[in-house]
């Protein structure tokens, strides 16, 4: 029932495709709704590392819950004629815009960590990919090893991400809603450790659920794309 309901989102009319995903083309759209992106792989693709379970709750109410939120807060304003990494940029840092960039951040960022993740992935990413990080890092499992160690010293909820600052590949990390686009650097992958990323299937385990993201799901084709 799940997954239907993923369909039926992605043939909805489009003007925001969230995420770093190309936006739609079509001028008459640009009036639309933000809509919930569909998934890039089946619900259960991510198992045994992301259980289904984790993914319908993760998927299905926290990010599908920020798209309508943001939805709601924008109606009737300027904003709501705006891509949503300009929503974004415009109200970051504003005190009086706080609940509408923290659900279109965590809209993008969900979307962006959804692409992320690739099943039965891992391994060694592409050869332009892993020469910049060894440029950056010497070797890729000092890269992995300090996503790991950003992802697991996080206080609280929010995100690691792989970054492009400049031509130099680092590892940072942001709370709650934080995005990097904020500071002009380009993600190239995320990991979530909100608690609704892992909990149900490692409890307060953080370190093995990034561990095992890392290993086994990390989408270095994802990244490799987001450097040009």
């Amino acid at each position: 029932m799940l997954r239907t309901q993923f369909h039926r989102c992605g043939n909805r009319l489009l003007r925001h495709y969230i995420g770093g995903i190309k936006m739609s083309n079509n001028k008459n759209e640009t009036t639309s709704p933000n809509v919930l992106p569909s998934l890039p792989y089946a619900d259960n693709a991510l198992a045994p590392v992301i259980s289904a379970n984790t993914v319908a709750f993760h998927y299905g109410k926290h990010h599908t819950g920020y798209v309508d939120n943001l939805n709601k807060l924008i109606a009737g304003t300027e904003l709501a004629y705006l891509p949503l990494e300009k929503i974004i940029t415009e109200t970051a840092g504003k005190v009086n815009m706080i609940a509408i960039f923290n659900n279109a951040a965590q809209a993008w960022n969900h979307t962006f960590y959804w692409r992320s993740l690739r099943p039965k992935s891992g391994g060694e990413p592409p050869a332009v990919l892993k020469q910049k990080i060894e440029a950056s890092f010497s070797t890729l499992d000092a890269c992995k090893k300090e996503l790991a160690t950003a992802a697991t010293t996080q206080f609280g909820s929010g995100w690691t991400w792989l970054v492009l600052d400049g031509n130099k590949i680092k590892v940072v990390k942001t709370s709650n809603a934080d995005v990097p686009i904020t500071t002009g650097m380009k993600p190239l992958l995320t990991i979530d450790v909100w608690e609704h990323a892992y909990y149900l299937d490692y409890q307060n385990r953080r370190a093995d659920y990034v561990n095992a993201v890392l290993d086994n799901l990390i989408n270095w084709d994802f990244a490799a794309e987001n450097l040009a």
